[in-house]
């Protein structure tokens, strides 16, 4: 049983690893999106007529 908890254990510390791995370029595609949607909006509230009120 204590052979089993520790591949148990051995598996999360894996997986942990693997996501803080990737996290920085997560945080970067969001910042992206983010960054895209903010344009995107401010493109569309200075085509609309009304100034985008509505």
């Amino acid at each position: 049983m204590t052979f089993l908890s520790f591949l148990v254990l051995l598996a999360i510390a894996y997986m942990l690893w693997r996501i803080m791995d990737q996290l920085p370029d997560v945080v970067f595609r969001l910042s992206e999106i983010q960054r895209d949607i903010a344009e995107i909006r401010r493109s569309q509230a200075s085509s609309s007529p009304d100034g985008g009120a509505g």
